[in-house]
């Protein structure tokens, strides 16, 4: 809608009012045209004005028009170059962040590697090892005698090998301890390397139907093996178990016979923990009103403790009475004094002579050094000896 549209919209709600509103005011019926002509020209003035007024106000409200159109444009431009520099920049963070996962995934993929080369060689000397430990005990089982005499001066090649196999025990703990603190995809990593190790590919590729044969007798054979190895095992097994049951039956009733001797119930000694220490006889009747720690102290050896204090104690009383008994000054001896040998000198009166301190150590000597008694367990100890050399040499004569 134009200018002139609004323009005459106006114009005509200003008329409206005019038509429909209260009445005019009544002129008096001596004005005659000469007053028409005055309110018509009041009426002209009046539109005029707000014609040119409306014009300003139109003229100012294209002016602030176009200024918005213009900042409009110039905010669209900027968002526009901003919105270009966003793309650019998340481009560049797209290509850094796949550059460091792609690191990152290198690095886990290296480590991951190397993991597994390490566990696939300490697999390889865990199966070397036990393949070597199966040798040697089908080595021994083939052996008919179950004893061996060895001398003082050499070294037994089996007991070394006993000592590594104990330390393989060990070893074989502590690796069973972090087996138990690995994950459950760990443990199944390990095993799918274990595998590879014991499950070797067939490599059938080419073969003939001859070749296809011996692979197949091979793979029998191989069959017939493992199983004859696990049948083995099976019953080496129950045989371990039936041998620690009966160690077992045999050490309780050890252990029974044991507590019968000591004055203990029979089932004191086969339980979990050791028995608790009796402080006091089961048939004693009266109430015993010491406390733990007395009767602890007392069965620790505490009596004789006790027997020591109480003769502390009368000694200290005994001493303090001694030392502050009355001293009576013995009357004067008229003549000679009793015990006085020639020469000696009279005591003057009213002193008495001190004793002398008598050092203890003076009355010590030393003990004369035994000679004749080391000299004679020396050759004892040398007979003794060379005893049990003639010995041994007889028992290596006999066998």
């Amino acid at each position: 809608m134009s200018d002139e549209e609004e323009y005459s919209d106006e114009e005509e709600v200003s008329k409206k009012p005019q038509k429909k509103g209260a009445p005019a005011p009544a002129h008096h019926e001596d004005e005659g045209p000469q007053g028409a002509d005055v309110l018509k020209h009041r009426q002209d003035q009046k539109r005029a004005e707000l014609e040119i007024q409306l014009k300003e106000y139109i003229d100012e409200w294209r002016k602030q028009r176009v200024k918005e159109e213009e900042d409009l444009k110039r905010l669209k431009e900027k968002q526009a170059k901003r919105k270009v520099l966003r793309e650019e920049e998340d481009k560049k963070l797209a290509t850094m962040k796949k550059e460091e996962e792609d690191r990152l995934r290198r690095l886990v993929e290296e480590k991951k590697q190397g993991d597994l080369e390490e566990k696939r060689r300490r697999l390889a000397e865990v199966e070397q090892k036990r393949q070597v430990a199966d040798k040697v005990s089908k080595d021994k089982a083939a052996i008919s005698s179950n004893f061996k005499v060895v001398k003082k001066g050499t070294v037994d090649p089996t007991a070394a090998q006993a000592s590594t196999g104990g330390m393989d025990k060990f070893s074989n703990v502590e690796s069973a301890r972090n087996d138990l603190l690995k994950s459950k995809e760990q443990l199944e990593e390990e095993k799918k390397i274990s595998l590879s190790f014991r499950i070797k590919p067939l490599e059938i590729d080419g073969l003939s139907c001859d070749g296809l044969r011996k692979k197949a007798a091979e793979l029998w054979q191989t069959i017939v093996t493992l199983e004859t190895e696990k049948y083995d095992l099976e019953e080496r097994s129950k045989r371990q178990d039936y041998d620690l049951k009966e160690l077992k039956e045999r050490q309780r009733q050890q252990n029974r016979q044991k507590a019968l001797k000591l004055g203990l119930d029979p089932e004191a000694l086969t339980g979990k923990y050791p028995p608790k220490i009796a402080l006091a006889s089961k048939f004693e009747r009266r109430v015993d009103h010491r406390t733990y720690s007395d009767k602890k102290d007392l069965f620790a050896g505490g009596w004789d403790v006790i027997v020591k204090d109480v003769d502390e104690k009368s000694w200290q009383e005994k001493y303090t009475e001694y030392t502050t008994r009355p001293k009576t000054k013995l009357p004067k001896w008229f003549g000679e004094r009793p015990g006085k040998k020639k020469g000696d000198t009279d005591s003057p009166d009213g002193e008495e002579a001190e004793p002398k301190d008598v050092d203890v150590d003076d009355f010590l000597e030393p003990p004369p050094p035994v000679v004749e008694e080391e000299e004679e367990q020396e050759e004892e100890e040398e007979e003794e000896e060379e005893e049990e050399e003639e010995e041994e040499e007889e028992e290596e004569e006999e066998e």
